[in-house]
Parts: C-alpha cells; structure tokens; sequence
C-alpha cells in the first residue's frame, strides 16, 4: 500500500450550516431559534466554503469507547471526507482522555483507537489532507483548560443541558470533575488549532456555545487571538439500533463498520419492527420499521418512502432482505479498504504519530500565542 496515494473516498451528501452566532452569555440558549436560522447561514457557509475552503479548518472527532457504526457513518464521518475532498482543513480527534468522562477506566483503549483510525482511513480520510491525533498525545491542548476555565463560571456549567443528559446516563456512581467540566474540554479541543467549524448535533450546540462564549471573552480580556467556531449541523436523520433505541456503540445494538457482510445480515435479521406486514416509511407512528427503511435508502441514496413503496407488501422479511443487500452493497468497499489498511498496521500507526506532531506543533504555537496574551503567564 502507497500511504501517499490512500484509495479514493466514497461519495458524501451535503450537510447544512447552522448560526449559533449570539452575544449573551446565556449557554443555555445555544439551540434557541436554530431551526429558524439554519437554512440562511447554511446557503451562506456552503456558499462561502465552495468559494474559499482554505478560510475553513473544521473540529471534528470521536471518544474510542467502542466499534464506529452506520450511525456514525450517515451521521458525520461521510461529511468529514466531502469537506476534505472540498479543500477545508480537517482536524479529527480521537478523544481517549474524554473516554474517562463517564467510565472509571479506559478498557481496550490502543485497540479502539487503531480500529478507529482504520475506519477513518476506509471511508477516505486522507492523512495528507486531514489530520488524525490524539487527545493525550498533545499536552499543550490540555493545559489551555486552565486559563479557559477562568473565563465561565460554576453556575454556566451547572445549567449546561448536554451536561445534564451525560451526567443522567454516566456509567459512574458519582460525578466526576471531568464530566463537569467536559464542555471547557471541548473548548480546549476546538480553539488549539483555531477551529472555526465543528459539525455537530443539536445536542452538542450548548457545548459549542460553551466554546464561542471561551472564545469571545479571552478575546475581549487579553486581546483576539480565537476565532468563534460555528456549528455544522448534521441534516443527517437519526438512524435507530437493532433494538428500536438510539443506535449507541455502549448499547450493543448497532452495525459496525468493520462488520462483515454475514454479521450484518444476523444483526438485521434480529432488528425490531411490527406486526403491519405492508411496509410504509412512517417515522412517528412506525419507528423500527421506518429506521430500517430509511437505513436502506441511505445505502441506496433514493428516497426512503420510494424504498417503502417497493417493499409493499413484502413484510419485514423483505423489508430486511433490501435493508442486508442495501447495506453490504454500499459498505463492501469501504470492508475491503479497511482489510486492506489493517494488514499494515504499521501504517495506520504512522498516520497517527504523524497526526500527534502537527497537532503538537500547532497546539504549542497556540499555547505561546496564548501565554504572551495573558502577559506571560506560565
């Protein structure tokens, strides 16, 4: 394998813009009126990624808690590739110190991340135009938390939602300070390398909005050194697990990259639907069912209710037969790159070393630039 020609990306679909652009210091407000602005500043950024995509340098990335899944895929990873291949700068994080957030050990931590760069490199993230590093291996971003914690207060964290939700469905018995101060984490992780786009959900618009407001007050304290990243929100629908519930790597209940085409076609198999036997794409009233068609024709890239339509009368049975055929018809060749790039696993290592330095270099310049800000602060 040539590491300086990686095999050619799969296509990716637009995902829209979304303005958080706001100067209250209310955090938790960060989702209020997005829906209404997000159309507006997506025509624009898209516009104006088209036009100038060097001005850009997206945020992106993922905690190594477990296999990448379809979720992932349809959800984020595709956009990274499309904004690459468009000339943006791409930063992608593998985030093992964030693992600890809501779990008490780090388990099976150096094989989740080479399992995860090897997913990155199979759906086409380019080392020579993207950057893969990660979190520990850059301890100039670590220490950007502290001068960033002094700018929000314990009372803006304590009201953050998405702080809420995570605390609610932690794997620990208690809090830890990690898992309260993730969203300043976040921040850290974002404006080390000045990011200005971070693609997320709209459960994560009240950490971004936790990073703007760290932005803009170092910026007005000790003079402009960060830019205020806007929000890339994923148009993506959300696809659900085998089990009916949010598709979650924890939750044993999705289809992993990595799977083989056998696997999922046992994991489709076992997926929930109902007893309506003619198939119709009805999210509201028909969830399962409605997750498996939508599955299909994202695979398929055509319109979920003409997949419905085709399926008629079929039953889950054939609803679950287009859904296998679909999914490893798309997913084949990203398996075979990924075979491929994981019998070199000294490769796939080397990607990553060569991550860590320039996010390394570019973290300690941003630290300096910092620390000259502050008046020298050590």
């Amino acid at each position: 394998m040539n590491p300086m020609k990686p095999m050619n990306p799969v296509n990716a679909a637009t995902a829209p813009v979304a303005d958080t652009d706001t100067d209250t210091d209310a955090i938790t407000d960060a989702g209020a009126g997005a829906d209404a602005t997000a159309l507006r500043r997506s025509a624009e950024l898209e516009g104006l990624i088209r036009q100038a995509p060097g001005r850009f340098r997206v945020m992106t990335g993922d905690r190594p808690t477990g296999p990448l899944h379809l979720g992932h895929y349809f959800g984020t990873l595709h956009n990274r590739v499309r904004l690459q291949d468009l000339g943006v700068d791409v930063f992608v994080i593998i985030a093992d110190y964030q693992v600890l957030t809501d779990r008490d050990v780090a388990d099976r931590l150096t094989e989740h991340m080479e399992a995860m760069v090897l997913d990155y490199l199979a759906i086409g993230v380019d080392p020579e135009r993207s950057t893969i590093f990660n979190h520990s291996a850059v301890p100039a971003l670590n220490q950007l938390m502290l001068p960033f914690l002094s700018l929000v207060s314990v009372a803006e964290l304590n009201r953050n939602p998405t702080v809420k939700d995570e605390i609610a469905h932690s794997r620990q018995s208690t809090v830890s300070g990690l898992m309260f101060t993730y969203p300043v984490h976040q921040a850290a992780d974002i404006l080390f390398c000045k990011g200005n786009l971070v693609p997320v959900g709209r459960d994560q618009l009240p950490h971004l909005e936790v990073t703007r407001t760290v932005a803009r007050r170092f910026n007005e304290r000790y003079g402009q050194v960060f830019p205020e990243p806007d929000a890339l929100l994923s148009a993506a629908p959300l696809l659900l697990g085998t089990d009916g519930t949010k598709m979650s790597k924890s939750r044993g209940n999705s289809i992993a990259l990595g799977a083989t085409a056998d696997e999922t076609a046992r994991l489709i198999k076992g997926a929930k639907t109902d007893a309506e036997r003619h198939i119709t794409y009805e999210p509201e009233t028909r969830p399962g069912v409605s997750s498996l068609v939508l599955l299909a024709a994202l695979c398929l890239d055509r319109d979920p209710h003409d997949v419905a339509e085709e399926i008629g009368g079929g039953g889950a049975a054939g609803l679950k037969r287009t859904v296998t055929e679909a999914v490893n018809t798309r997913m084949a060749p990203i398996r075979a790159r990924r075979a491929e790039y994981a019998r070199d696993l000294g490769y796939v290592r080397s990607v990553l070393r060569a991550g860590n330095a320039r996010a390394n270099e570019i973290a300690g310049a941003t630290l300096d630039e910092v620390r000259g800000a502050m008046g020298g602060v050590r």
